[in-house]
């Protein structure tokens, strides 16, 4: 007996941890908290990273884009913390090894407060408290068994989402699926437009185009409607046209309203002009009016004049 380990719940005298909240009708009601045992992982054991190189290019960029577009765009998909990683290691519950996604999404969950403890150097799913949401993995050969164990046991962690993208078309002749996790523990096929996911509200697409100034069909992450994800590049571009068109159009109605402008001084300094001429023309008749006037007023004087010298004028 004196070697017995003794109970943390006997140590801490937790076993009557018990309490009435009511008594009524002759019926009591208890309530009581549940303590748990259990060994934490030891962390220092545990391989976070072991070095060895698996990405090809492609890999490695189309990866790098699935973060990107999440990382730079997370106000155009979500409120929620969430954490998203490439070649990190989940080590699910009670499990030693490993399982090592080329990228995965869990919601609802905070990043580490450090990175430099052991504990925050990968997925832990027993601290995290989830599996992760979604897992992509990019199939580079034909061995990987993308659609076979890999597949398996994503499904028996729980994971609610599962994509294979096949650029090289390994497998089979499309380049991307989506796997659903259903009530039975089984996945399937998603049918969904865009290949929605409303858990994550996340959609996914292949598109064709320029990513790291290399030419490819890519994965992309998009809205349900279909609208992409914008990367952080293609946010900057977006953002430095809509500057140089407002700038333009600045300019343009700047030139427009100068145009106006001018144009409206030379509309008053022609009415000022052609004001002018009227007053100087009115001021003209004024005094020509007056002129003719006192030349019939003298004509008449003249005309009194020799009537009174007793000349006949002829009217």
């Amino acid at each position: 007996m004196e070697n017995q380990e003794i109970s943390l719940i006997d140590d801490l005298k937790l076993q009557n941890d018990y309490k009435i909240v009511a008594q009524e009708r002759g019926k009591i009601v208890y309530a009581h908290t549940i303590y748990y045992e259990f060994d934490d992982i030891e962390y220092e054991n545990v391989i976070t990273e072991d070095d060895t190189p698996v990405d090809n290019i492609f890999s490695e960029k189309q990866l790098r884009l699935s973060i990107d577009s999440l990382q730079n765009a997370v106000i155009d998909w979500t409120d929620r913390d969430f954490m998203a990683c490439t070649n990190v290691a989940i080590y699910n519950e009670g499990e030693k090894t490993p399982i090592v996604p080329d990228m995965f999404l869990a919601m609802d969950v905070k990043q580490p407060s450090t990175w430099f403890e052991k504990k925050d150097k990968c997925y832990f799913v027993k601290l995290m408290q989830k599996v992760p949401d979604l897992v992509l993995e990019i199939v580079s050969n034909k061995i990987g068994e993308e659609e076979g164990t890999k597949k398996a046991k994503y499904a028996s962690m729980g994971v609610k989402y599962y994509i294979v993208q096949d650029p090289y078309l390994y497998l089979s002749d499309e380049a991307l699926k989506l796997y659903v996790l259903n009530e039975d523990g089984q996945y399937e096929r998603s049918t969904e437009e865009y290949f929605y996911m409303p858990e994550v509200n996340l959609g996914m697409q292949l598109w064709k185009g320029l990513f790291e100034g290399a030419e490819a069909q890519w994965k992309r992450w998009c809205n349900k409607e279909g609208t992409l994800l914008l990367t952080g590049k293609e946010r900057s571009d977006k953002e430095f046209e809509r500057a140089e068109s407002e700038s333009k159009r600045a300019e343009e109605e700047s030139k427009r309203a100068e145009s106006e402008s001018k144009r409206a001084e030379e509309e008053s300094k022609k009415a000022e002009i052609e004001r002018l001429a009227k007053v100087k023309a009115e001021l003209r008749a004024e005094e020509f009016e007056k002129q003719t006037q006192a030349l019939l007023k003298e004509m008449e004087e003249m005309k009194q004049q020799l009537k009174a010298l007793g000349l006949k004028i002829p009217e």
